[in-house]
């Protein structure tokens, strides 16, 4: 499943050409070309951090760090793979590292409580969104990014064993574990209501 971000009719959306035609302009210092950059990508590099961490205000960091580590690699960007690949390979890591770092300090089951006001007609939707998002942060991280860079992303095998540096069928065996996983911690929850 792709994300959509809306944005059709940007210039990074357009065609795999004018992406690198804009890449190639941020590299040289246009600043607008930068800026559109971000704004393009920032949607999908927050939605990949989101899933991986599991609650907005981290999301929103790593994706704050992720896209500062754009701007800081952008000039050592090489083209090998795609830019978003490339992006969403930084927001990855910025997600474990924000993930190490949470890891280190207490736990607050309020930390993301949040006040979630919904109509009646969409409450089944949410419900079920927040089924899996729940379920999705109990599939441990190795098995949860193969997933998310997989079904939300619509990255492919290669692009994923490229980006988290791992062999094909590696990744394809995690993907199924992760899905395995998340089917049995999904399944309980629904059971339970």
């Amino acid at each position: 499943m792709a994300i959509d971000t809306g944005e059709a009719s940007s210039a990074t959306s357009e065609s795999p050409g004018s992406v690198s035609a804009v890449v190639a302009a941020a590299q040289g210092g246009d600043r607008q070309a930068l800026e559109t950059l971000l704004r393009d990508h920032y949607d999908r590099v927050y939605a990949v951090c989101h899933r991986l961490v599991g609650n907005d205000a981290d999301a929103a960091d790593a994706a704050q760090e992720a896209m500062i580590s754009v701007v800081r690699g952008l000039p050592a960007f090489d083209s090998r793979s795609s830019f978003s690949t490339w992006a969403y390979r930084i927001a990855y890591n910025s997600s474990v590292d924000l993930l190490r770092r949470r890891s280190r300090r207490p736990f607050s089951p309020l930390e993301d409580a949040g006040d979630r006001r919904v109509s009646e007609a969409g409450a089944d939707s949410v419900d079920e969104k927040l089924d899996v998002g729940s379920a999705l942060m109990k599939v441990p991280v190795e098995f949860r990014a193969p997933v998310v860079l997989r079904d939300l992303c619509g990255l492919d095998y290669a692009e994923i064993a490229d980006l988290l540096r791992l062999p094909a069928g590696t990744v394809r065996s995690r993907i199924s574990r992760g899905r395995a996983m998340l089917v049995k911690f999904i399944q309980p929850a629904r059971t339970e209501s």
